[in-house]
C-alpha cells in the first residue's frame, strides 16, 4: 500500500481508501480500480494524495477487510452529520437513528471480531469530525469487546463514543481547521468542547443520559490528572472515558488534518506508548495495540536482514508480524524471497518503516513493487 500524489495515479491502480463527502456519502469505495474519470473527480474534490494498493495497474489485489461494512460506516457518518445539523438548528437531536447506527456498529464488530484494525478512510477537512466520531466509536466498541462487556454495555459505550465530539459545533471552523499553532485563546475555545458536548446530551433528558455523555465529557482526561475539563485522575475517570481517550488520540494521529499529515500506525503506537502511564490507562492501551495492526499487511520495512514486506499480522503479535524478505540492504533483489515470523525469530530486527515518499523512489530504483509479492486474492 502506498500513498501517491494525484499526478502519480494511473488508471487501473486499485484504490485503498474510501472517499467521503461533507455529508457522509462516499464518492469512491476502496477496492475499486481507478479510471481517468475517478482521478479527475478526486482532483475536483481537492484531494491531493490517496493510498493505492500497488503501483501496478494490472494486479487484482484486495484491500484490508474492514471491521465495519462500507454501508455501516457510511450510514453512521451520515447519522452523526445529521445530529450535528439538528443541534445547530434546534438545539436537540433525534437519538433513535443514532441508536440504530450504534447497533449496526456493534453487530458488524461482533461478526468481524477476527479482523485486525486497519483504518483506511479518507475525509475532506469539513467532515473530519463526523468520520472521526465513527472511527472512535468503532475502536471503542472493539475495546469493549476485548474487555468482555455485555451487549447492552457495548451498545451504550458505542453510542456514547458516537456523540463524543458533539461539543465541537461550538468551535468556529477557522479555529477547528487552523493550520499552524493555536493561540492560547484559541486553545481555550477548543478545550470547551467536552463540557459543551456533555451539556448538549444532558439536555435531552435521556434515561441513561449520564453514561451516554460520559465519553463526551471525559475523553480528554488523563490518568495523571492533567487532562480537562475536570482534571479527573486514575479510577475517577469512567472506563468509557478511558477507552474513548485511547480511541480518540489514535484516530486523530492516523488521520490527515489541515495542519499535519497522517502518522503511520507504528508512529502512532510509539507516540502513545511514550505518553503512558501519565496519559492513558496502561492495561487498556496494551489491549488496544494487541489488536491494532501496528505494521499493516503491505507495509515495507528495512530490517537487519534487508528489505521486507509485511505479509501477515496476528492478534497479540502486532509488534512482530510475518514478513517476506525480498532484497538485501544494497538494495538488490534476492533470487529467492523468504518469510520470517518475527514473533519466533528475535534475531531479526525492524530498523525502519519505509515512508511513502521513500517507497515510491525505492520502487523506481529497483524496478519492482514489493506489493506484487502478495498473492492475488490475499488481503493487502
Amino acid at each position: 500500500m502506498i500513498d501517491l500524489p494525484l499526478r502519480r495515479l494511473k488508471p487501473g491502480m486499485t484504490i485503498a481508501q474510501s472517499v467521503y463527502n461533507s455529508s457522509g456519502a462516499n464518492y469512491l469505495t476502496r477496492g475499486m480500480p481507478l479510471t481517468s474519470n475517478y482521478i479527475e473527480k478526486l482532483r475536483q474534490l481537492g484531494i491531493q494524495n490517496i493510498h493505492v494498493l500497488s503501483t501496478s495497474t494490472n494486479r487484482s489485489f484486495l484491500p484490508p477487510e474492514d471491521v465495519l461494512e462500507e454501508k455501516t460506516r457510511a450510514m453512521a457518518v451520515k447519522r452523526v452529520y445529521d445530529v450535528f445539523q439538528q443541534v445547530r438548528s434546534r438545539g436537540t437531536f433525534d437519538i433513535n437513528p443514532m441508536a440504530k447506527a450504534s447497533a449496526s456498529i456493534v453487530n458488524d464488530i461482533m461478526e468481524r471480531r477476527n479482523n485486525l484494525v486497519q483504518l483506511t478512510d479518507i475525509r475532506s477537512h469539513d467532515m473530519y469530525t463526523f468520520a472521526h466520531c465513527v472511527n472512535v466509536a468503532m475502536l471503542s466498541t472493539i475495546m469493549g469487546v476485548l474487555c468482555g462487556f455485555e451487549h447492552d454495555k457495548l451498545s451504550e459505550l458505542t453510542l456514547s463514543a458516537l456523540l463524543h465530539d458533539l461539543g465541537k459545533i461550538s468551535i468556529p471552523l477557522e479555529v477547528l481547521n487552523k493550520q499552524g499553532r493555536l493561540t492560547d485563546e484559541e486553545f481555550a475555545v477548543i478545550k470547551n468542547h467536552p463540557l459543551a458536548g456533555y451539556e448538549h446530551i444532558q439536555r435531552m433528558n435521556l434515561p441513561n443520559g449520564e453514561l451516554l455523555s460520559v465519553v463526551a465529557r471525559q475523553h480528554h482526561e488523563k490518568m495523571d490528572g492533567t487532562g480537562y475539563p475536570d482534571h479527573r485522575k486514575g479510577p475517577s475517570i469512567h472506563i468509557y472515558g478511558r477507552i474513548g481517550a485511547i480511541a480518540d488520540v489514535y484516530d486523530a494521529l492516523t488521520s490527515t488534518r489541515p495542519y499535519k499529515k497522517a502518522y503511520s500506525p507504528s508512529v502512532a503506537y510509539n507516540i502513545m506508548a511514550r505518553c503512558s502511564p501519565g496519559h492513558f490507562d496502561e492495561e487498556l492501551l496494551r489491549i488496544f495495540f494487541s489488536n491494532v495492526a501496528i505494521y499493516p499487511v503491505g507495509t515495507v520495512l528495512l530490517t537487519n536482514r534487508g528489505y521486507a514486506i509485511v505479509s501477515k499480522v496476528e492478534f497479540g503479535k502486532t509488534e512482530r508480524p510475518v514478513i517476506r524478505v525480498f532484497a538485501n540492504k544494497t538494495p538488490t533483489l534476492l533470487p529467492n524471497v523468504y518469510d520470517i515470523d518475527l514473533s519466533a525469530d528475535q534475531e531479526t530486527k525492524i530498523e525502519n518503516v519505509i515512508s511513502d515518499t521513500e517507497l515510491f523512489h525505492f520502487i523506481h530504483q529497483i524496478h519492482f513493487d514489493p506489493a506484487d509479492l502478495l498473492s492475488e486474492g490475499e488481503n493487502l
